[in-house]
């Protein structure tokens, strides 16, 4: 963990995020807290994760989610030298 992000404000944040139970609320909460545009960009970072974990090429995951090959390759390098994250939500989510 990066010991520059936590901070009291991102551990409230967190804490906010874990208290949501729905998706109508995680709607109605992130279109509070981010303007679209932010939200598409984290959406599309989820996407470019996804399909670099079913082993998609730069072409096909910018063809689909028209992310820039700079996204492409700063989500490839989380996914590869990151903390997990995207791993550990993945496999909870093929539960």
């Amino acid at each position: 963990m990066n010991k520059k992000l936590k901070t009291e404000a991102v551990d409230s944040l967190f804490d906010a995020i874990l208290s949501l139970e729905t998706r109508d609320e995680c709607y109605s909460f992130f279109e509070d807290l981010c303007t679209v545009n932010e939200l598409l960009s984290l959406s599309q970072r989820f996407e470019v994760a996804a399909m670099l974990k079913e082993r998609k090429t730069y072409l096909e995951i910018a063809e689909k989610t028209g992310a820039s090959t700079a996204t492409i390759s700063r989500v490839n390098r989380s996914l590869n030298y990151g903390n997990d994250g995207y791993d550990l939500v993945f496999n909870r989510m093929k539960r």
